[in-house]
């Protein structure tokens, strides 16, 4: 099963299906066709500073290792990683931009298929009584103000 994250505008409310065609659902987990495809996936998906970024991280990458002297082998063995590194973080770069644009996540849903996760998405908004999973500007307080806490523990110290 893989999560996926509801982008819906800020002035978009739970409950109302008028805003609903502008949604975007945003799989989470590694992407193959940004793997396979990096430049032209971001652009597919209109991420254009994303891109732009990708590109030139991939054109110094081979520009370092030209200046180095690198082996045709260790040159695609860098290549591969690269890729590897752009096709897990590829849908984290689409939320950040999406979240820029005005578009943060509001809800998230674990699901089979993007279809199914549409579905649930969809039903979960429509429903007025329910609060959505993520809500804009929300932010997680530890409960002791006095001491900064590192990590997920709700209290410092241990036991």
């Amino acid at each position: 099963m893989r999560s996926y994250t509801l982008h819906l505008p800020f002035e978009c409310r739970p409950g109302e299906a008028h805003d609903l065609d502008r949604a975007q659902l945003v799989p989470d987990g590694f992407s193959g066709a940004a793997f396979a495809f990096s430049v032209l996936w971001f652009l597919y998906h209109r991420l254009w500073i994303a891109a732009g970024l990708v590109l030139a991280g991939l054109c110094a990458t081979a520009l370092i290792g030209y200046g180095l002297g690198l082996s045709p082998v260790s040159g695609t063995v860098i290549t591969v990683l690269a890729s590897l590194l752009i096709g897990m973080e590829a849908s984290t770069l689409r939320r950040w931009t999406l979240a820029r644009n005005g578009r943060p996540a509001r809800d998230a849903v674990v699901a089979f298929n993007a279809d199914e996760a549409e579905a649930k998405a969809m039903t979960r908004w429509l429903d007025p009584t329910r609060t959505p999973a993520i809500r804009p500007g929300a932010t997680f307080v530890t409960g002791h103000a006095e001491a900064p806490v590192i990590g997920l523990f709700p209290v410092q110290g241990g036991r």
